[in-house]
């Protein structure tokens, strides 16, 4: 599931000559200006610490691919298994992460990160939509009685496992996105942060369903993860992850 994966809008503009120092005005109204396009902030970090920042966010980047592919291979391996629509959402996730986190890799992989911004946005917004679509429709023929899920202990360890370790990558990753100005890190970061809520909603739901046989809790969980995809989608196609 999601290296700097949430919310976007791409148009910063500088702070106000009237607006207080202490609370500089983005023109999309984050206080912090973290919702710049890139040009506006990433202009005023030093250099040497722009340089220090890139290679922070790539290997971020690269240890959320990592673990993401491992995430998506046993999730939707264990989801199948257990015919647990959730479970395979929460795989699907982890791909769509990847996809996420390559495009972000892909823009500071450029001489000038901030000229493919835009593209890799949309990238994550796509990933978001694909990822809705697949859970929604699954979801619902589960809740119709197309298959109930089956007690899945590897999947109740994976929910468990990606909730502390997905915190750290994203709490990381949104912080060196924003000391750059980069939407698209933050982005990522977010979607990051979104696999934590859902590794959360997950385990709740395989307990339950665990514990007492609440089949309809697994489709429900996927339904979850499917509305929050959406959100995050449209947010990030508009560029509206301000990350604040």
């Amino acid at each position: 599931m999601n290296a700097e994966h949430g919310r976007i809008d791409l148009s910063l503009t500088a702070p106000s000559a009237a607006a207080p120092a202490s609370a500089p005005t983005g023109g999309d109204g984050c206080a912090d200006g973290c919702c710049a396009t890139g040009t506006t902030t990433e202009s005023t970090v030093d250099p040497r610490r722009r340089a220090v920042l890139t290679r922070r966010v790539r290997l971020l980047v690269a240890a959320t691919i990592t673990y993401n592919v491992i995430e998506a291979i046993v999730a939707i391996t264990a989801g199948t298994i257990a015919s647990s629509t959730a479970l395979i959402g929460f795989g699907l996730d982890s791909v769509i992460e990847v996809a996420s986190a390559t495009a972000v890799a892909w823009q500071f992989s450029g001489a000038d990160p901030a000229k493919r911004e835009k593209a890799a946005l949309k990238v994550i917004a796509v990933s978001f939509f694909a990822l809705a679509a697949y859970v929604t429709v699954e979801s619902v023929r589960a809740l119709f009685g197309a298959a109930e899920a089956d007690h899945s202990t590897v999947g109740i360890v994976l929910a468990a496992v990606s909730l502390l370790v997905m915190p750290f990558l994203s709490v990381a990753q949104r912080r060196a996105g924003r000391e750059l100005g980069s939407v698209s890190a933050v982005a990522d970061s977010k979607q990051t942060l979104l696999c934590t809520y859902l590794s959360g909603v997950l385990l709740v739901g395989l307990v339950l369903n665990s514990l007492f046989g609440w089949s309809w809790a697994d489709p429900l969980v996927a339904l979850v993860i499917a509305a929050v995809a959406v959100k995050e989608g449209r947010e990030a196609w508009r560029g509206e992850h301000c990350g604040c």
